[in-house]
């Protein structure tokens, strides 16, 4: 089943075009990686398939909701809240498990309902991610980046998305953390996830379409992101 599907897609500024002439499809249990050189418009791009940002040309179909992982400056996590308190945090943000969803992975039904008697060991479980030493106690202010990648997929997940989003995987991880990741990433895939990340390059033996964007000779602005209304 197709979730997102891109058509010409862009965003052009007075200062230029930050990305253009996207074509993607990305189906459920898929991952799919936008690489690019920084300043490509990677982050643009990404948050415009997940719906939080605009775009000038082309069409974007999307189905069902999508969330965010980590996304610098736009989603990050709290420096004041513990990686146990993201997540409870989340769970009493998103309420009561639905009864009946479309495109909700199991996983991510079992981590809320069972969130009361230990929120963190079932959103990790769920996510798929028992194999990352994950510290619930820690803050988001001590947070490597590769712990706060991971902390964003899995309160991503928790929603039970059709899409999951993450930008930058591999920026500040040496390369068993970029193995790491990537594999996680897979693994997300696995689960029913549509899965979009962007970085640099994808670690060699990974199965992910790869979709490389940007021109460094084009000017490309420093936006801000918007935030679309469900």
């Amino acid at each position: 089943m197709t979730i997102v599907e891109a058509d010409g897609l862009g965003l052009r500024t007075r200062r230029g075009w930050v990305y253009r002439d996207v074509d993607l499809t990305a189906e459920r249990g898929e991952l799919l990686a936008v690489t690019g050189p920084p300043g490509s418009g990677r982050t643009s791009l990404l948050l415009a398939l997940a719906g939080r940002f605009p775009h000038s040309h082309g069409e974007l179909r999307r189905r069902g909701p999508a969330a965010l992982g980590q996304v610098a400056g736009v989603h990050e996590p709290d420096p004041t809240l513990t990686v146990a308190e993201h997540i409870t945090e989340r769970l009493l943000l998103l309420g009561p498990v639905p009864r009946r969803r479309q495109l909700v992975p199991v996983a991510a039904l079992r981590a809320r309902r069972a969130y009361r008697r230990d929120a963190y060991a079932a959103a990790v479980a769920g996510a798929g991610f028992t194999d990352v030493p994950l510290d619930p106690d820690r803050y988001g202010r001590d947070l490597t980046p590769i712990d706060r990648q991971v902390l964003g997929l899995v309160l991503a997940s928790l929603a039970g998305p059709s899409l999951i989003v993450a930008d930058d995987v591999d920026a500040g991880a040496d390369r068993p953390e970029r193995e790491w990741i990537w594999a996680a990433l897979e693994r997300l895939a696995g689960q029913g996830y549509a899965v979009i990340a962007s970085a640099r390059a994808v670690e060699e033996g990974v199965t992910a379409t790869v979709h490389r964007v940007g021109d460094p000779a084009l000017p490309v602005p420093a936006l801000p992101a918007v935030e679309v209304p469900a």
